[in-house]
C-alpha cells in the first residue's frame, strides 16, 4: 500500500511519525463488475426477489389486458351492443384492482428486502474495517469510512426499496405492451416503437455526464464527514488555537464543492423526467392522429384507439420510470464501488504459530529497518536485547522512534527488513491474536468506550473477578476515583469521554492493561496525565506488578524512568546510547544533556 507523507497529509492528530485520515479521491471502477458483485447480495435473498418478481408480472398482467377489455368496452358501446359492456368493465375493474394490490405487496417486500441486503453489507463492511491493518486506518479518513457504511449504504437500501420493483416492472411493461400493440396494429405499434429511438438518444446524452457527477457527489460527502468528525474530536484544540474560522472556511469549501457536484447531479438527473415527457406526449399526438386516420378507412375500431392511447402511455411510462431511477441507480452503483473498495483491502494475517504456554519475555530486534513512506526511513539498523523481567526505557526527542518499535512489536505495521524476535521465534511467524495476548499496552492517548465502567476496564479481558478488579483499582488508586461515581463501576462513560479527567482515564486504562495479565508490559507516556502525587504511587504500583514479567517503558519526563534497568537513547531511528541512569549521566552525552534541559525547566 502506498503511504502519503506524513507532512502533506491534513489536519489529522498527527503522532510518532505518521498520521490517522486521508482523503482519497475514489475513480468510477467498471459499472458492469460492480452491478454483478452486488447482485451476489440479491442471490443472499432470491427467494424474496422471486416473489417480488412474481408479485410484478402479477401487477404487470394486470396492466397489460385492462386496456384489452376497455377497448371491448368501448366497441361494444359504439355497435349499441350494451349487453357486454359491464363484463368487461367487471374484468377491467378486476385487473387494476389486482394491480393495485400487487403494487402495495411489492413496496412492503421492497422495503423487507432493501434492510435485509443492507444490513448484510453493513455487516460485511463493518467486519472488514474491524480487521483491516492499523496502516490502513491510520492513513485514511474516519470520517469518509463512516459516510461509506452509512450513506453509501443507505443509497444502496434507498434504489432496492424505491427502485428495484419499478426496474423489474418497467421492463416486463415495456414488452407486454408491445406484444399487445403488436397483435393490435402492427403500423401503430412500430410508430409508437420509433419514439424508443428518440428516447435512447436521449438517455445516452444525459447519462454521458451523470455517472461522474454522482460519484464525485459522494466523494465529497465522504470529505465532508471527515471533516466534521476531525472537527468534533478536536474541538478543544481547534478552540485553544482560535482556529474557528479556518475551520469553518474548510467546512464551507467542501460543503460548497459539495454543493456544486450535487446541484449539476440532480440538474441532470431532474431534466430526464421533462425530456421523456416531452417524447412521450410526442408518441401519444402521433397514435391519436395516425390512429384516427386508420379508424376513419376501417382498419381499426375505435376501441382500438382507445386502447393503444393507454397503451402508449404504458410505453412511454416504464421509459421515463427507468430514467428518473438512473440517477438513483447511478448513485447507488456509486456507493457499491466505494464499499467494494473498503472490502477489498487486505485485512490482517492472522495465521500463525500459537503460543499455549507462557512466555519468558526475551524480546530481540536484529538489524530492523522500517518507513512509514517508501524512501523515509524511520528505524535503522535497530539492535536490541530485552531478557526476561527486565525493565528497559525508550528515551528520545520526539520522532526519534520510540513509539513505532512499539508499533513494529506489536505488529500494527510491519518491518521492512530484519527480524523481531519473541523467545527466539520470530513474531512474524506467530499468530497476530498470540502475540497480542502476551502483551498489555498503556498508550498515551487514553481510548475509552461508552459503556460502564467495569465494562472499560474488564476490556482487555472477559473473565475478570470482582475481587480482582478491586485488587487493580487500588493497585492503581482508580478506587477512589470509582467512590466519587454516583453508580460506581456501573457508572456509564459517555462518547465524549468528559465524565473523567485524563488522569483518572490514564489510571483506568492502566488498570485494564493489568487485568489482562500481561507477560510483557508496555507503556507509552502513561503517566504523563497524572499527577507527581499519583505518578509515584503508580511507579510503586508497577513496580511491584511487573516484577515478573519483561516492561518496555517509554517516557519523556526522565524523573519516572530512572530506576529502569537499562534506558535506551534513540536518535533518528537509531540507538546512541544505553546504560542506566547513572552511568549515561556519567557518558555527559545525549541523555545527560535531556536531563539537564529537562529539569532546568525547558520543554523537551
Amino acid at each position: 500500500m502506498k503511504y502519503e507523507s506524513p507532512t502533506v497529509q491534513r489536519g489529522i492528530n498527527m503522532r510518532q511519525g505518521h498520521t490517522q485520515g486521508r482523503i482519497n479521491v475514489e475513480k468510477p471502477k467498471d459499472r458492469k463488475k460492480t452491478f454483478a458483485r452486488l447482485a451476489r447480495y440479491f442471490f443472499g435473498e432470491r427467494l424474496g426477489v422471486l416473489l417480488l418478481m412474481a408479485l410484478v408480472f402479477v401487477g404487470v398482467l394486470g396492466s397489460v389486458f385492462a386496456p384489452k377489455y376497455q377497448s371491448s368496452a368501448i366497441d361494444c358501446i359504439v355497435a349499441g351492443n350494451f349487453g357486454g359492456v359491464s363484463y368487461f368493465l367487471a374484468v377491467m375493474m378486476g385487473l387494476y384492482i389486482v394491480n393495485g394490490l400487487a403494487t402495495m405487496l411489492q413496496g412492503y417486500l421492497g422495503a423487507v428486502l432493501s434492510q435485509r441486503m443492507t444490513g448484510r453489507i453493513r455487516d460485511d463492511l463493518f467486519k472488514k474495517i474491524v480487521l483491516l491493518p492499523i496502516s490502513y486506518t491510520d492513513t485514511h479518513s474516519h470520517g469518509d469510512l463512516i459516510s461509506r457504511i452509512t450513506n453509501d449504504a443507505d443509497n444502496i437500501s434507498n434504489v432496492i426499496s424505491q427502485s428495484l420493483s419499478s426496474m423489474f416492472s418497467g421492463v416486463l411493461m415495456l414488452f407486454g405492451t408491445v406484444a399487445m400493440m403488436m397483435w393490435y396494429n402492427i403500423a401503430l405499434a412500430l410508430l409508437s416503437c420509433s419514439m424508443v429511438i428518440l428516447t435512447l438518444f436521449a438517455t445516452t446524452l444525459l447519462t454521458k455526464y451523470m455517472r461522474k457527477y454522482y460519484v464525485r457527489r459522494q466523494e465529497l460527502l465522504g470529505a465532508l464527514n471527515g471533516t466534521i468528525n476531525e472537527m468534533i474530536g478536536n474541538t478543544r484544540t481547534v478552540t485553544a488555537y482560535n482556529r474557528q474560522k479556518t475551520a469553518i472556511n474548510d467546512f464551507v469549501k467542501t460543503a460548497d464543492d459539495l454543493t456544486k457536484a450535487g446541484i449539476i447531479a440532480e440538474t441532470i438527473s431532474s431534466s430526464m423526467g421533462p425530456v421523456m415527457n416531452c417524447l412521450s406526449n410526442v408518441s401519444f399526438v402521433l397514435v391519436g392522429v395516425f390512429g384516427a386516420w386508420f379508424a376513419l378507412r376501417g382498419y381499426i375500431t375505435v376501441g382500438v384507439i382507445s386502447a393503444f392511447v393507454v397503451y402508449a402511455r404504458q410505453f412511454s411510462r416504464p421509459i421515463n420510470e427507468l430514467a428518473q431511477i438512473y440517477g438513483q441507480i447511478m448513485t447507488a452503483l456509486a456507493g457499491a464501488e466505494r464499499i467494494f473498495d473498503v472490502l477489498d483491502e487486505q485485512t490482517e494475517n492472522f495465521a500463525g504459530v500459537q503460543i499455549e504456554q507462557k512466555t519468558r519475555g526475551v524480546i530481540e530486534f536484529r538489524h530492523v529497518n522500517f518507513s512509514y513512506v517508501p524512501g523515509v526511513q524511520v528505524i535503522k539498523d535497530f539492535s536490541l536485547r530485552i531478557e526476561a523481567g527486565r525493565k528497559i526505557a525508550l528515551v528520545g526527542s520526539t520522532g526519534s522512534g520510540k513509539t513505532t518499535i512499539i508499533n513494529l512489536l506489536m505488529r500494527f505495521y510491519d518491518i521492512d527488513s530484519g527480524e523481531i524476535l519473541l523467545d527466539g521465534q520470530d513474531i512474524r511467524s506467530i499468530a497476530l491474536k498470540s502475540l497480542r495476548s502476551k502483551i498489555g499496552i498503556v498508550l498515551q492517548d487514553t481510548v475509552l468506550f461508552t459503556d460502564t465502567v467495569r465494562a472499560n476496564l474488564t476490556y482487555s479481558r472477559n473473565d475478570v473477578t470482582d475481587h480482582e478488579l478491586q485488587n487493580v483499582a487500588s493497585f492503581t488508586g482508580f478506587d477512589r476515583v470509582v467512590k466519587n461515581l454516583q453508580s460506581g463501576y456501573e457508572t456509564v462513560l459517555n462518547s465524549s469521554n468528559i465524565t473523567l479527567s485524563q488522569g483518572q482515564r490514564q489510571l483506568l486504562a492502566i488498570g485494564r492493561a493489568f487485568l489482562s495479565r500481561p507477560e510483557i508490559l508496555i507503556l507509552d507516556e502513561a503517566t504523563s496525565s497524572v499527577d507527581t502525587r499519583l505518578e509515584k504511587h503508580i511507579q510503586d504500583t508497577m513496580t511491584e506488578l511487573t516484577r515478573h514479567s519483561t516492561s518496555l517503558i517509554i517516557a519523556h519526563r526522565l524523573s519516572t524512568i530512572q530506576d529502569a534497568d537499562e534506558i535506551i537513547v534513540m536518535d533518528h531511528g537509531s540507538i546512541i546510547e544505553t546504560g542506566n541512569h547513572r552511568t549515561l549521566l556519567e557518558l555527559n552525552g545525549r541523555y545527560r544533556e535531556l536531563y539537564e534541559t529537562q529539569f532546568s525547566g525547558i520543554s523537551t
